[in-house]
């Protein structure tokens, strides 16, 4: 996607977060980046026209879903454009000067510092203590400078706030990666040749025998490939399930159209949240 100044990116977390990786990923450099403290005021930017996308972490190889963006995402009324993955990779950050052995605490988002265990197991002496933001942890670190800390980031965080890599790649496991979205209120979105598509989308089924494999027999007898199931109670009705859906394909696709005609018919309720073609 063309590098645009007139885009305005909305995520969570401060300048030098995973999502902002991911957002310069997916619409370019020189897109304008908006920080924000909670996922839920991402939605609202986008929602008020002062964001014209946002980026936000839906999974994590680690971790699973992030629950609250789906349901963030269904009341919203926005549409998926695109998706990413990063791989997340963790390093031990401190002020120009400081040496390992002077370090006795790390500041980090507590699902970052979780993924960083044999660390502190290794290091004894450095006690992990939870913060807002894994970037806005170094932002603190710089700014505040309390004595004997760390922050545990992303490298782009330490570049971004002049800060010292103590050491890289401390999370436990390697195959950590985080899927995010883009979202946007436009309906329709520019295609890029050779990629494939794939579509996501919601639905609830009648409380009876069979309804479910039903519903699924709709993509199997087109051949269609399911990448992602996953069910999320409905709030006002308890004991009944939102399904959530990846597919490969796109709606334009006369094979997918027919497939989501037939789904329409047999839910009791139906949202295509996108069609959208994945950034490598």
């Amino acid at each position: 996607m063309p590098a645009n100044r007139k885009l305005r990116i909305a995520f969570q977390g401060e300048l030098g977060a995973f999502s902002h990786a991911a957002a310069t990923k997916l619409l370019g450099a020189r897109a304008r980046l908006l920080p924000f403290e909670s996922f839920k005021a991402v939605f609202e930017a986008l929602r008020r026209g002062e964001a014209t996308h946002a980026v936000i972490p839906i999974e994590n190889t680690l971790h699973g879903s992030v629950h609250e963006n789906y349901d963030l995402l269904l009341a919203s009324g926005a549409l998926i454009a695109g998706e990413t993955t990063l791989r997340i990779s963790h390093n031990l950050i401190a002020l120009p000067g400081a040496r390992l052995s002077e370090i006795h605490q790390a500041f980090s988002h507590p699902v970052a510092l979780n993924q960083c265990r044999q660390l502190f197991e290794r290091y004894p002496q450095i006690k992990p203590v939870s913060f807002y933001d894994t970037a806005g942890s170094v932002k603190m670190l710089v700014k505040d400078r309390p004595p004997g800390a760390a922050a545990i980031a992303s490298d782009i965080a330490a570049r971004l706030y002049g800060a010292k890599i103590l050491k890289r790649h401390i999370e436990d496991n390697p195959r950590n990666f985080t899927r995010f979205f883009l979202l946007t209120k436009q309906s329709t979105f520019p295609k890029r040749r050779n990629r494939p598509w794939k579509s996501s989308i919601v639905f609830t089924t009648p409380n009876e025998p069979g309804a479910l494999f039903r519903a699924m027999a709709c993509f199997a007898l087109r051949d269609l490939n399911l990448t992602k199931i996953e069910s999320r109670p409905v709030v006002e009705r308890p004991w009944e399930y939102l399904f959530y859906v990846d597919f490969m394909g796109s709606q334009t696709d006369p094979k997918v159209a027919r497939a989501l005609d037939h789904l329409r018919e047999i839910t009791t309720f139906f949202k295509l949240l996108g069609s959208y073609q994945p950034t490598p």
